[in-house]
């Protein structure tokens, strides 16, 4: 078995940058950079990696760029640009020359308006992305559910894939309102793709049980079939809850329980079509 690990992140801490970092993630005001996932990779059957943003701003995307630039294992980066700005298509044309640059997302969740991503600007400048061939992640919690439904009716079938399940409150046992919804997204929007990720965040750090989680993996292979899920880390963030290893794990033991054919899609090839590596 050979992984992308779809879903990664590196940074330079500092505390202003990386606020979201509060206290009780204390293990994560460090720095994560390419030697140090490197460790990872020597270990597991990680070949390649997709390097996510982990600040909004065009400098994090220019310096994901030059990581790339400089370790063959990034096999593509996810930036951040201002979908809204009035220039955003001499942007994109400019950022064409970087051909590891496979698409862009914005922390929606993190945005004070919920109806943030409906805002008719910010479609547009999604809607962009899919004119330049770039991808989008959606990266919201479930609560925005709803939002993303009527987000994705306005936008053209283009490579969008829900990052982290959608973050359901698994601490909470929330399942009605996620996996309805979920499915819906899954049955309506056949481009959408959904990324197992940074589940283990979403349930209690400290006391999470295999089985809990693996209802929600397993919900979601269920509802987007094989062809549409893939694999990622969420390292170094996974690390609050569980070390790379487990995540692997966690999600082996979910496609055995759902009889996957070929967990080769799963943990390869989706990715690789889905972000053109």
């Amino acid at each position: 078995m050979k992984i992308i690990d779809a879903h990664q992140h590196f940074w330079q801490y500092n505390n202003i940058d990386f606020s979201w970092i509060d206290n009780s993630m204390e293990k994560l005001k460090a720095n994560f950079l390419p030697e140090d996932y490197l460790s990872n990779m020597s270990t597991l059957q990680i070949i390649g990696s997709v390097a996510i943003e982990a600040r909004q701003s065009n400098d994090e995307t220019n310096w994901l760029l030059e990581l790339s630039d400089k370790h063959d294992f990034i096999l593509g980066v996810v930036g951040w640009i201002d979908l809204k700005d009035k220039d955003l298509e001499r942007h994109l044309v400019n950022y064409k020359k970087f051909p590891k640059l496979k698409g862009f997302r914005h922390v929606i969740h993190d945005e004070p308006e919920l109806d943030f991503m409906l805002d008719s600007d910010f479609i547009k400048g999604v809607e962009l992305l899919a004119k330049y061939n770039y991808t989008y992640d959606i990266l919201i919690k479930s609560d925005h559910l709803d939002n993303t439904i009527a987000f994705l009716e306005q936008l053209p079938a283009m490579n969008i894939v829900i990052d982290h399940i959608a973050k359901p409150h698994i601490k909470q046992k929330q399942w009605n309102g996620w996996a309805d919804k979920m499915a819906y997204i899954a049955t309506n929007f056949p481009h959408v793709y959904c990324k197992i990720s940074g589940v283990v965040t979403e349930a209690d750090w400290h006391s999470w049980k295999s089985e809990q989680i693996r209802c929600y993996i397993k919900e979601v292979i269920k509802q987007f079939g094989h062809k549409r899920i893939m694999f990622g880390s969420d390292w170094p963030v996974c690390q609050i809850a569980a070390p790379i290893n487990k995540v692997i794990e966690l999600c082996q033991i979910s496609i055995d329980e759902c009889d996957v054919d070929n967990p080769n899609l799963f943990y390869y090839e989706n990715a690789k079509q889905f972000y053109s590596l």
